[in-house]
């Protein structure tokens, strides 16, 4: 097969391994929300910079939770003890706060649900009759309940999230290994999966790894940023990969 829609050769592509938040469901809004709710209030006081969006993808995005939390207190200087994942919400730790933005984020997928981006199931179907396999792999814990709620949880032959990584003792996105995993569990040899990001740390680990192709999917990172940290090729919705995957030899 010759190169495919965006540049991107389907040709020996055996799996697609898709980043959940911001790739395959809007939860990244979800999740912008309930760190904003937390950061917001507890910087408030601290006599530091306010947060902002862009604390969001400079900071948290496509990291582990907790890794999220300690990046951006360092980026205001504050110190504050580690703590462990069994710390209360109300504990001023990282681990704590980690924990009370996930109370926030299961309160508003709870309340408001969540729907798959229109683009991204296009690709997942076209995906599917082609016969290609495809894996989640999310540092996010709430995976499995976001898909769950997605109505996509049996679309996905694997699902490599926070609490798989910590069960196999992986290293947790930003790096290669939980996409290797994912590649591993499916069976495919890692130079036949390519890997779907829209964060750039996400980005970035799966430039790391041996594999077919990175695709940024730009949802606010910006595509130059996405470009510059390894992404093959980036677009702004996975429906223009379409066109390539329904192409035969």
């Amino acid at each position: 097969m010759g190169t495919s829609t965006g540049g991107l050769d389907w040709g020996t592509v055996e799996a697609v391994l898709f980043d959940l938040d911001g790739v395959i469901t809007p939860t990244a809004e979800v999740h912008m929300h309930a760190w904003a709710e937390m950061f917001t209030a507890f910087l408030d006081g601290q006599g530091v910079a306010p947060y902002t969006e862009q604390d969001y993808f400079a900071h948290v995005d496509g990291k582990p939770r907790y890794d999220g939390v300690a990046a951006l207190l360092a980026s205001r200087g504050l110190d504050v003890p580690w703590g462990g994942p069994d710390d209360t919400p109300d504990t001023v730790s990282v681990c704590g706060l980690g924990n009370r933005k996930n109370v926030l984020f299961g309160e508003v997928l709870a309340r408001d649900g969540v729907r798959a981006y229109p683009g991204s199931l296009e690709l997942v179907d076209a995906l599917e009759a082609r016969g290609t396999r495809m894996a989640i792999v999310s540092s996010s814990a709430n995976a499995p309940d976001v898909l769950e709620a997605a109505g996509l949880l049996g679309r996905f032959e694997t699902v490599v999230d926070g609490v798989v990584a910590r069960e196999h003792r992986l290293r947790g996105k930003p790096c290669p290994d939980t996409y290797e995993f994912a590649a591993d569990i499916l069976g495919v040899a890692h130079p036949r999966a390519v890997v779907v990001e829209d964060a750039v740390s996400g980005v970035e680990a799966g430039a790391a790894g041996d594999f077919a192709a990175v695709v940024g999917v730009d949802r606010g990172a910006g595509a130059q940023q996405l470009l510059s940290h390894g992404a093959d090729l980036v677009v702004d919705d996975l429906a223009e990969l379409v066109p390539g995957v329904e192409e035969r030899p």
